[in-house]
Parts: structure tokens; C-alpha cells; sequence
């Protein structure tokens, strides 16, 4: 039995990373999210969560991507990689735990936090401006073209009872687009990743 190093453990690494930030926090997410938004508090803004994974040789990579979306006028984003040192099998399992890591991610932008980014936009309601949460879930619908058709009751439920809205396929690009670019990547273990348990 192999055991993965502490930088690679599952759920503890909160580390997100973009295209000019590496290792940020959560508080530091929360942060830049502000302030992008405060650049322009009379937007319409979709704060939207997502994960997808990629079962690779030996293991599973999963991407949760946090990103907010001033329509029309760009986006910031950034994902958080977790590697599972095993290969996912089950439909089920993957998309559970897909929507678990989106919920674990959810769950610090309640309260407070979502209230600090509602009230950037909220002076400007009534000229147009708004603000939307989305948990993006990867699966769709259909049974014909989806296995994952199934389970989508399930993961709705699970979304909503956190007070946000789900998104499925095709609508949920953050996990069906921006995730699932990066957890294509497979994870290249270092010789010190893998110690023997």
C-alpha cells in the first residue's frame, strides 16, 4: 500500500492556481473575486463552482474550478488540483465526489462571503446589475447519451440544499470546459511524491 505525501492528500490541499497566481488560499480567492468585481459593480456577475476528473494510469485527477464571470466583459479564474492515487471505476463515485469537492469549495463562499460579493452589485440592482451562484455538475440528462443521467437528481438535491443553483450539461462549463482542461493532464509523480505506508 502506497500513501501520497501531505501536499497531495485529498481535501486538505486548498491550494488554487491560475495562469499568473500559483498557491493561493481560499481568503485569497475570496479576494480577488472582490476586487474584480468592484472594478465594475454595475455588471451581471455568475459566480460559478466546478469539478471534473480524469482517471489516469494509477490515478484519478480531480479539478475544481472557481470562477467568476462579468457577462460580456471577461472573467477571473482559478482551479484547485487534487490527485486520488487510485484509478475511479464507478460513474457514480466519480460524479459524487466531483460534486463533493465543488460543495467543500461552496461552502466557504456562504454567509459572509457571498453577501460581501452580493453587496458589491446590490446599489445597482435596478439599473440591471446581478449576481448569480452557480455548483456546475458534470453530467447530463439524457440517459441515451449520459451515464451519468442517473445520478443527476441526486446531485441537484445535494446543490440546492446548499442555496445555490445547479448547473448540468451543457450549461456547465465550468466543470465540462474550464476543469476538464486541466484534469486531462496526468500527474507526474516525483521520486519523493510516493513513500511506501
Amino acid at each position: 500500500m502506497m500513501k501520497i505525501r501531505k501536499h497531495l492528500q485529498l481535501i486538505h490541499d486548498m491550494e488554487f492556481h491560475n495562469v499568473s497566481e500559483r498557491r493561493l488560499n481560499l481568503e485569497q480567492v475570496h479576494d480577488r473575486i472582490v476586487r474584480f468585481m468592484s472594478l465594475d459593480p454595475h455588471a451581471n456577475y455568475n459566480f460559478m463552482i466546478g469539478t471534473d476528473c480524469q482517471v489516469h494510469a494509477g490515478h484519478t485527477t480531480m479539478i475544481t474550478g472557481v470562477v467568476i464571470q462579468r457577462e460580456g466583459k471577461g472573467a477571473w479564474a482559478c482551479y484547485r488540483q487534487v490527485v486520488i492515487p487510485r484509478e475511479l471505476k464507478s460513474i457514480k463515485e466519480k460524479l459524487s465526489l466531483e460534486t463533493s469537492y465543488s460543495e467543500e469549495v461552496a461552502l466557504f463562499f456562504g454567509g459572509e462571503r457571498r453577501a460581501q460579493m452580493e453587496d458589491i452589485v446590490l446599489p445597482f440592482v435596478y439599473k440591471g446589475a446581478s449576481f448569480e451562484a452557480y455548483i456546475d455538475v458534470d453530467a447530463g440528462t439524457d440517459p441515451a447519451v449520459s451515464k451519468t443521467a442517473a445520478y443527476v437528481a441526486e446531485m441537484v438535491l445535494r446543490v440546492e440544499a446548499m442555496g445555490m443553483k445547479a448547473r448540468l450539461k451543457p450549461e456547465a462549463i465550468v466543470a465540462s470546459s474550464y476543469a476538464n482542461r486541466h484534469s486531462k493532464k496526468p500527474y507526474r509523480f516525483a521520486a519523493n511524491d510516493v513513500v511506501e505506508q
